[in-house]
């Protein structure tokens, strides 16, 4: 797991989640870098946000890249790479992590799916300090699809998933979605409202995206 953090008021504050894909390279969502990625720091092998770990190695931003068909107006194409300024030392609290590449199938309809985050652990907005885990299922794309859920803004790219009152929330986007260990989506957008029975957490399919990825981690 990675925090992206951005500089407020002198101190670094959490703003997203990623995750580790190469010895160089974070995963993450592409709304996380609308205003760009300067003075964003990477931390890896982090539990607490506030305490000193020795796990923890923080990291520049040599390069953002946004996917280009990235959309504001219903978050499609939500994916991004993030190049860090230099290689991690791998240990048991920093490795990579497999995704999801074309070709191989997406789980299911109720398929129990893990993700974690740092983000908010309500609708008032508190945040925890510690890493917080939840496990959810996949729901059903034609109900996603419904007028009374997302509509026109459920596309082909995304998968929802949630459980009753269990959701992901704000400061959890760019989080991995993980099906038996391997990323299958990227934390994305859901409703104004965490935990809404009709605005599920709707999650980036990695495996549309193994050329754009290929493509962009061979700089």
């Amino acid at each position: 797991m990675a925090s992206l953090q951005v500089s407020r008021d002198g101190k670094l504050k959490h703003e997203c989640g990623g995750f580790l894909v190469a010895d160089q390279w974070v995963m993450s969502a592409a709304h996380c870098f609308v205003s760009g990625s300067t003075g964003m720091k990477v931390v890896l092998g982090a539990h607490s946000l506030s305490n000193a770990e020795d796990s923890k190695q923080t990291f520049s931003i040599l390069q953002a890249y946004s996917h280009p068909d990235f959309s504001i107006s219903n978050y499609n194409n939500d994916i991004a790479l993030v190049k860090l300024d230099r290689k991690v030392v791998a240990s048991d609290s920093v490795k990579t992590v497999k995704f999801q590449r074309d070709g191989t199938s997406d789980p299911d309809k109720d398929k129990e799916v893990n993700t974690a985050g740092w983000g908010s652990l309500n609708n008032l907005g508190s945040r925890p300090d510690t890493l917080q885990e939840v496990v959810i299922a996949v729901m059903d794309r034609v109900r996603c699809g419904r007028s009374d859920y997302y509509g026109w803004r459920f596309t082909d790219n995304m998968l929802c998933a949630a459980r009753p009152r269990t959701d992901t929330c704000d400061g959890d986007s760019g989080g991995p979605l993980l099906y038996q260990d391997v990323v299958v989506g990227i934390t994305s957008n859901g409703g104004k409202k965490c935990g809404s029975s009709r605005k599920p957490g709707l999650y980036t399919i990695i495996s549309h995206y193994t050329e754009w990825i290929d493509q962009i981690m061979a700089q």
